[in-house]
Parts: C-alpha cells; structure tokens; sequence
C-alpha cells in the first residue's frame, strides 16, 4: 500500500484522471502534488528578451497555483497534501524528486496537454515508467 503518491499535475484532462483514481485508490495516503516549469516552453523569449523571462516565469508560478487549487478539489479530505514547484524537463525532475525518498508510488496521466505538448508529455510518462526508483501508475 502507497502511503506517500507523488501527482505531477499539469491540469490537462488526464492529469485531472489520475488526481481522481489516486484519491479513490490511496484516500488516505500523503500527496506531493507536482508541478514543473519547463522553461522550453518560453521558446525564443528568454533569450530576446531577458526582462520577459521574469514575467514568464511568474506566470508559470500563478499558473501552477491556479493547477494546485484545482487539484485538491480532486483529493479526499483525508489526505495530506503538500505541493512543490520546480523548473527543469518534466520527466527529469519527476525522477528527481522522486528520488529524494520520499515518496512511495507516482500517479501520472498518461500525457497531458493538447498538440506538441501533448505528444512530449506522453513521453514524460514512458520515461518516467521505464526509470521510476518507485512503482508507477499510468491513468488515461
């Protein structure tokens, strides 16, 4: 039995899935939501505008905030839930922090946003299944 779940969430539709068979299958495990910036995702801006890169990345943060709030709507109350933000590759930094040993079992979507992103989150899954330290459960 999972007593800590890792959840990257990224508010995608089966990031919503895999919130919800988490809390109906470990209702009372402690919950690390996670969400990750993936600053490839600001393109050529960083670079052309160096300013733009602060407000790109305070948006980010606001974002995931707003992900978070969404999250825990999904969650039992019996859960403790604790939330972190970290910038790197999505499936790199999941590893990560599922290294550090805290947790017992991640709870992934099986991909996440619409178009490219969306065909590179559903490789964040594959990598994250194939050298996850700990068990992985894949929701569609």
């Amino acid at each position: 039995m999972a007593h800590h779940l890792l959840l990257p969430v990224d508010g995608s539709p089966q990031s919503v899935e895999a919130l919800r068979f988490a809390a109906s299958e470990w209702g009372n495990a402690d919950v690390t939501l996670l969400n990750v910036i993936n600053p490839i995702e600001a393109g050529y801006r960083l670079s052309a505008f160096p300013a733009g890169s602060e407000e790109w990345y305070e948006a980010a943060r606001e974002q995931a905030s707003t992900v978070f709030e969404d999250a825990k709507v999904e969650l039992s109350p019996e859960m403790d839930i604790g939330t972190r933000i970290e910038v790197g590759r999505p499936a790199a930094t999941i590893l990560e922090v599922a290294r550090e040993g805290e947790v017992d079992h991640i709870v992934i979507g099986s991909h996440g946003r619409e178009g490219i992103s969306r065909i590179l989150l559903g490789s964040v899954a594959e990598a994250i299944v194939r050298r996850s330290p700990v068990p992985v459960t894949v929701v569609h």
